[in-house]
């Protein structure tokens, strides 16, 4: 008569950490799952209407930055289509903020109406001055908020937001040595 072998211990519930001074984590505490993380939760969630202002505004003038592309001189078009890949670039790292504080993907607008950037320096005045504001509402941002991670990326895009008004005047300039 065989015996039927006898049954597994029971795994504990709870991991036992392989050094005894390490905390030992219950499932559902992994690393950064905390309820209020520290960096993009609840203080960042307080600017959510602004994070979403700002992905559409940078996807707004990234359009407007490609359609002045098209009737620039051809010395201008490289430093404009770099600017508005920039700007590209800064909404998806508004987007990837506004995913880390709720969790859900952000679905910009998009809009399908054609821009007319009218002439070449008062369209490059216009483009200077929305730069120039997004550095300016960047910055007051960085200092609205008590979370440090989105501060510090507001901050950086003030930086990049007023480059780009530098450039952008840098282009005014030289469109004006003909005149």
């Amino acid at each position: 008569s065989r015996r039927a072998p006898a049954p597994a211990p029971e795994t504990p519930a709870v991991p036992v950490p392989a050094d005894p001074g390490l905390p030992v984590r219950q499932e559902g505490q992994l690393p950064g799952a905390e309820r209020n993380p520290c960096c993009m939760g609840t203080e960042a969630a307080e600017l959510l209407n602004v994070l979403t202002g700002y992905i559409e505004a940078a996807l707004s003038d990234r359009r407007h930055l490609l359609a002045l592309t098209r009737q620039a001189p051809a010395w201008a078009r490289k430093d404009l289509r770099d600017i508005a890949a920039d700007l590209q670039d800064q909404a998806r790292q508004l987007m990837a903020a506004h995913y880390l504080i709720t969790g859900q993907c952000y679905r910009p607008s998009i809009s399908t109406e054609r821009i007319y950037p009218g002439r070449w320096r008062p369209a490059l005045r216009e483009r200077y001055h929305a730069a120039a504001c997004s550095g300016f509402n960047f910055a007051r941002s960085a200092e609205d908020t008590m979370d440090p991670c989105l501060a510090k990326l507001f901050e950086e895009m003030s930086k990049e937001s007023y480059r780009h008004a530098e450039e952008l005047m840098r282009l005014l300039q030289r469109s004006l040595q003909g005149t």
